[in-house]
């Protein structure tokens, strides 16, 4: 069962489409069971990514810190045959012998500038979803999903053909595309630097080009105050530090990668004069931001997987719906116990080829997680309130 609203004016939201679907019990045990499977992958998955996670964030650790010990600063105007190979650091004023240039549109940044960046956003069409889920007696569902359009400004292009209501909400593929133009002859000192090695260096400074501009923005359309679906407006951003600081293997006139016996390449750049401590210190804080943003997704992966394994339990109980319910919050409960007990497991279990100490007190910690959340009383059904 499907329902459409007509789009609205220009400028307004662009309609909406209801749609009705509905599935057994036996459809939703059947893809129930299905699931298990994709739990029992997601497992394995969630467990080599956090065991080598936590192998990454060591080995990245020891580099730094070898490289930290190794390091000599040196002066970059002329290159020391005898330091050939050794991991350096270098810093100093940069000079520019060809400036990027966006050739296609005309931009020419200030001079000095290493990077210069292009973003391209076009007004087009957004489908957004929104779904209710009732369980009836007897275990089936009914769920209503509301598909709604609107116009936005958004880099890249919208695959419009994957709406499901593709029909007047069609995106043309842009006229010009969001790119990065790099300078060339780029030196520090003596030494020559590559434009790939530039890349680390954020271009923060934005450009206002000459031409017709909307609040710094150049505008490609008939009227900025009443956009149309494929208008485009750009902007540009450009890194043009004074100097820059660099952290490699001095290798010739240039820079390379530095190959750690704890198995990383060091290679670090930063714009400014930055002291050889201080970029050791910013990327043992980078590696260790990393490292918790990767320990959470492996977690919330695993957590995933066994909520998923444990799902047919909730859809038998869902015959009675109230009944489902306190059984869907009994297996969430053991999803997340069993996470806390096998997460922290795996990262501890990997720390313990490092640095036993720390998986010791890790393995600590997740019991006590572990045994908190099994003493959480479960709510009573008098509390939950009358059923309608």
């Amino acid at each position: 069962m499907s329902g459409w609203n007509d789009p609205g004016a220009a400028g307004e939201p662009g309609g909406s489409f209801t749609e009705t679907t509905q599935q057994s019990w036996f459809q939703r045990l059947g893809a129930a069971l299905t699931g298990i499977l994709i739990g029992l992958i997601l497992l394995p998955v969630s467990g080599f990514l956090l065991f080598w996670n936590e192998g990454r964030a060591v080995q990245t650790a020891r580099s730094l810190s070898e490289g930290a010990g190794l390091v000599q600063s040196i002066a970059p105007e002329r290159p020391d045959p005898a330091l050939e190979g050794r991991l350096v650091h270098a810093a100093g004023s940069v000079r520019v012998a060809r400036a990027p240039r966006d050739a296609e549109l005309e931009v020419e940044p200030p001079p000095g500038t290493l990077r210069l960046i292009r973003h391209v956003e076009m007004y087009q069409w957004q489908e957004q979803t929104s779904s209710e889920t009732r369980t009836r007696l007897g275990g089936g569902q009914e769920t209503v999903t509301t598909y709604s359009y609107r116009r936005v400004w958004q880099e890249g292009r919208i695959d419009s053909s994957r709406f499901r209501q593709p029909e007047g909400h069609q995106n043309p593929q842009p006229r010009h595309a969001s790119r990065a133009f790099d300078a060339e002859g780029v030196t520090l000192g003596a030494f020559r630097l590559a434009p790939s090695q530039l890349q680390a260096i954020a271009a923060n400074e934005a450009l206002v080009p000459p031409g017709t501009t909307v609040d710094g923005a150049r505008y490609l359309g008939q009227n900025p105050e009443a956009p149309r679906i494929g208008d485009l407006r750009i902007t540009w951003r450009v890194a043009r530090p004074e100097a820059v600081s660099v952290i490699g293997a001095q290798m010739g006139d240039g820079f390379g990668p530095y190959p750690t016996r704890a198995g990383d390449r060091l290679f670090l750049i930063e714009p400014g004069r930055v002291p050889a401590a201080a970029m050791f210190q910013q990327a043992q804080d980078d590696n260790r931001v990393l490292t918790w943003i990767l320990r959470l997704v492996g977690t919330v992966v695993m957590f995933l997987g066994f909520l998923i394994i444990f799902n047919p339990l909730k859809v038998l109980a869902d015959v009675v719906p109230f009944i489902g319910s306190i059984v869907g919050f009994g297996t969430g409960l053991l999803a997340g116990v069993l996470t806390f007990v096998f997460a922290p497991a795996t990262i501890a279990i990997a720390w313990l080829f490092y640095r036993p100490l720390v998986g010791i007190a890790i393995l600590a910690g997740g019991a006590f997680i572990a045994f908190a959340l099994t003493r959480l009383r479960r709510p009573r059904p008098a509390q939950q309130g009358k059923p309608a």
